[in-house]
């Protein structure tokens, strides 16, 4: 399975990179030794909170006890435990968006502060590793937002209890994550401390920025090796859900093409000029990407382009932290993403 921001329209995302990063702890893909999941700082988990039952996709799965060795397969699951104090024995490898040792600086910023080591990485680009879940022996395995399917899920529920994702593939909210996992491993209280104090953050980055507030916007992959298309975020993906959570609105044109319940969408190049936003927010291979996207005859009517007001980021980095919202997460895309998109909307 391919990390869902790598996951635009299959050609057009694999094409710029596949779907966040440089400070390290440590190398990435250690042994379990030494990484063993427990509660660390923060609130202990709730003594009388199992045995628990969360409802998923697939039906719902009871935890009968407090996990101790868990492994983090949904792109939001790494992040979320670490807030809570949580320290995986594997996750899955950033092969987008990531640092050098296949993490990001957010998620080794806070394992440093547990005093951790890191976790075993499990590399989910073409499937899912089931045989090397299996060697790092989890008790619970934590799915949240990602696209496993139902006979993923049954093979890995015959290794530890599974807790998928609510609604459809990719679209779970950073919030019911969050209230996923914490209610997973018992820190239900701890979650919604986090939960409220990540809002707080994204309602102070309204008066942080305020050029971009009422700004309509247009969140896609552009991708050079296929410009007869356009390939965008639907209002219900996380990147146009963080985007709206500062104080940005969905380009009307979006909201009235987008197709339901999947996380985004394609539209022809010939129909450029109708793609109408303040701004249009793109990933980037290369610097020189935004002038070919600009001088194409179809893609350059996109008014936004027209106009000079896109950003085509080529820092991935950044781009993972906007594009998968975390509580970790969040405020590295505050100071690093956000900035460019408000540079783009006055035209610099």
């Amino acid at each position: 399975m391919i990390r869902r921001s790598a996951l635009v329209l299959v050609a057009a995302v694999l094409a710029l990179a596949g779907i966040v990063s440089g400070c390290t702890t440590g190398p990435a893909g250690g042994s379990q030794s030494g990484s063993s999941a427990h509660p660390s700082q923060g609130a202990s988990a709730d003594p009388a909170a199992f045995p628990v039952t969360i409802k998923h996709h697939f039906g719902s799965t009871t935890i009968d006890k407090q996990p101790t060795r868990i492994v983090a397969i949904g792109v939001n699951d790494p992040d979320n435990l670490l807030a809570l104090g949580v320290i995986p024995v594997g996750i899955g490898k950033v092969t987008w968006g990531g640092n050098a040792h296949g993490t990001t600086p957010w998620f080794d910023t806070k394992l440093s502060q547990l005093g951790a080591q890191q976790p075993a990485q499990v590399d989910q680009t073409d499937s899912i590793p089931v045989d090397e879940i299996a060697k790092l022996t989890p008790d619970l395995i934590l799915a949240t937002n990602s696209g496993i399917t139902k006979q993923q899920y049954d093979k890995l529920s015959k290794i530890a209890p599974v807790v998928a994702f609510p609604g459809d593939p990719w679209t779970t909210t950073w919030q019911q994550s969050l209230e996923m996992d914490a209610k997973a491993v018992g820190k239900v209280a701890e979650g919604k401390r986090i939960e409220e104090q990540t809002e707080a953050t994204l309602t102070a980055a309204k008066q942080r920025f305020p050029q971009i507030q009422g700004k309509t916007f247009i969140f896609a992959a552009l991708a050079t090796t296929d410009m007869s298309s356009i390939s965008y975020y639907t209002p219900i993906d996380a990147r146009p859900m963080f985007l709206t959570s500062i104080g940005m609105k969905n380009a009307p044109i979006i909201t009235k093409i987008a197709p339901k319940r999947t996380f985004y969408g394609q539209i022809s190049a010939e129909r450029a000029a109708e793609l109408k936003s303040d701004v249009l927010i793109t990933y980037a291979v290369k610097a020189s990407d935004a002038k070919t996207f600009t001088d194409d005859k179809l893609i350059g009517q996109i008014p936004a382009i027209k106009s000079g007001h896109m950003f085509a980021s080529t820092d991935n980095i950044p781009a993972e932290a906007a594009s998968v919202p975390t509580p970790l997460a969040i405020p590295y895309a505050l100071d690093h993403f956000v900035p460019k998109i408000a540079q783009a909307v006055e035209g610099e």
